[in-house]
């Protein structure tokens, strides 16, 4: 403790203080002056020369905090000027912007400025104060146009999340704009292309890539519309459409071949048939029927208009390293499952998806347990609309369809006797009980549930109808999605906990009591809705847009 009544002490504390003041403020001087001489060597803005830039541009108003955000964490330095000279990136983006059809977007929405005579007046200005100003303005003007650019291509041009009509509750992508460029003028590294100005996911070049090649079909004359076919045209007859389905599914060269009979439906084109018939989700018979006939009619500018709403859809999907970790993707109109990892495809199955009135919803979750032989408990949408009929009538009809009115979940459950229920007065505000059907073959989940706890209550589970992944068109449920493959399913989450092999995953689905079992981590899940793509054997792929999605997007995209 200090004797604060030692007079030599206090003179010491002072002296002391007064040295370390003395010290610190040189140490600042010096700091200061080095600064002083880096900055005069680095053009440099600063906000009010930002904030009048990018007033006078209606259309980089919107990019004002990101521009704001890059030059306040830069110190206001300049970052596409290089001793007094444009840096190669300039001259990069400038070139990307006036391509950007290419990604489906249109040039004329970048090029807000014409930047070859702001460089000209920049080169023939004779004030060092003209220069100075018209570079601040071309160095903002080129990082705002950057923002805008970057955000659609990035992040994509609409926000499903703004917009009622355009169902999209998927995790969106995060990119942080301003540190993307840091990466192109190289201050920065990142796993992402971003200095490449190149797209973040491998299916989004993919399908850009069919993007160019449909166009150059257009740019060639299209292809033909196949009319007067007859019904269900097989392999070995003859039709005067033959010509035309060969010059719609052919490759040039294979056209220019002599055939003795240029009507008859030969093996070669039946295999373009399966082909094409497989590629668009039809029924692969190789017979023309008037599925595949509406199919192979579907216009090429509406197929370009669908190849790019899913290079937008792309752009909403979060970044790679996200899709890399193991996951679960549904694609609903697919109607298909993929379990994924390392940013592979492990295996796929069929999947059954909600009904067009009870049309599965498009988000992301984590799956976080499973449980084997499960009760159904039954919505109340399903007591109202379906059920109820039967419940007035006779209350014993629940106890048919081995179910049972129950107050309370799980092992809480206390049984209620359905004729003490006045059912004819039930409402959704009012109902305070539970009706679930029992484990077993009349339950429709069939024999173990895979659960993502989200507002919609749609989760993965099995089925007892098998016979359904059958169909082509697989919209049966009333919103949750039923897999094909659930104990290979089961092994691939379960993964981790040895003691779950394929004969414990069977035996606890069959064993007639509910039995739930947590993850050893949660797995993301995402259910997605994609109507067209490009395989590994880069074939395109299209379905219908069952849920009329894509005519939303549509709208919005080429409004």
């Amino acid at each position: 403790m200090l004797n604060y009544r030692n007079p030599n002490a206090c003179w010491q504390i002072l002296i002391c203080f007064l040295i370390f003041t003395q010290i610190a403020a040189c140490k600042r001087a010096s700091n200061k002056e080095k600064l002083s001489k880096e900055e005069q060597a680095t053009a440099k803005t600063d906000s009010a020369s930002i904030e009048n830039f990018i007033r006078q541009e209606p259309k980089l108003k919107k990019y004002r905090a990101t521009t704001m955000l890059f030059y306040r964490t830069r110190n206001y330095r300049l970052g596409w000027f290089k001793k007094d000279k444009l840096v190669p990136q300039a001259n990069t983006f400038l070139n990307v912007i006036s391509k950007a059809s290419r990604e489906g977007l249109n040039p004329e929405d970048y090029q807000i400025k014409n930047f070859s005579t702001l460089l000209q007046h920049y080169e023939t200005a004779k004030e060092d104060s003209v220069k100075q100003q018209l570079k601040e303005k071309i160095d903002v003007t080129l990082s705002a146009s950057y923002f805008n650019y970057a955000s659609d291509f990035y992040r994509g041009t609409v926000n499903p999340r703004e917009l009622d009509n355009i169902e999209w509750s998927v995790k969106r992508n995060k990119i942080k704009l301003h540190k993307a460029l840091q990466t192109i003028l190289r201050e920065r590294s990142s796993r992402y292309p971003y200095y490449q100005f190149e797209p973040l996911h491998e299916d989004y070049d993919r399908l850009r890539t069919a993007l160019q090649q449909y166009r150059t079909i257009r740019n060639q004359g299209g292809w033909p519309k196949i009319e007067n076919v007859k019904n269900n045209l097989h392999r070995g007859e003859s039709s005067a459409a033959v010509p035309l389905l060969r010059k719609r599914l052919l490759t040039p060269e294979r056209l220019q071949i002599n055939r003795p009979d240029s009507t008859r439906y030969d093996e070669e084109l039946e295999k373009a048939v399966r082909d094409f018939q497989e590629r668009h989700g039809l029924k692969v018979n190789g017979t023309i029927n008037k599925e595949t006939l509406k199919a192979m009619n579907v216009s090429l500018d509406d197929r370009i208009d669908q190849i790019i709403i899913n290079m937008e859809r792309w752009r909403w999907i979060p970044k790679p390293k996200e899709m890399e970790r193991k996951h679960i993707f549904v694609n609903i109109p697919e109607y298909t499952l993929y379990a994924k990892d390392k940013g592979k495809s492990v295996f796929n199955m069929r999947v059954i998806v909600g009904k067009v009135m009870n049309s599965t919803p498009i988000f992301s979750d984590k799956l976080e347990y499973i449980v084997f032989s499960p009760y159904w408990y039954v919505p109340f949408s399903i007591i109202e609309n379906e059920m109820k009929p039967h419940l007035l009538a006779d209350p014993t009809w629940l106890e048919r369809m081995d179910m049972e009115v129950v107050q309370g979940s799980g092992k809480n459950a206390v049984p209620v006797d359905p004729s003490s229920i006045d059912w004819s007065a039930i409402t959704k505000e009012n109902f305070k009980y539970l009706i679930r059907q029992r484990p077993g073959p009349k339950n429709p989940l069939g024999d173990i549930k895979f659960i993502f706890p989200n507002e919609h209550e749609v989760y993965l589970h099995h089925t007892a109808a098998a016979e359904l992944f059958n169909q082509t068109q697989r919209g049966f449920s009333h919103g949750c999605i039923r897999v094909e493959k659930p104990v290979q399913l089961a092994e691939f989450l379960l993964d981790g906990k040895p003691q779950w092999t394929e004969e414990a995953i069977e035996e606890a689905m069959h064993a007639g009591t509910e039995q739930y079992e947590n993850l050893a981590e949660k797995i993301p899940v995402y259910i997605v809705y994609f109507t067209s793509w490009v395989d590994d054997k880069g074939r395109i792929h299209f379905r219908d847009d069952i849920y009329g999605h894509d005519k939303e997007l549509e709208k919005e995209y080429f409004n």
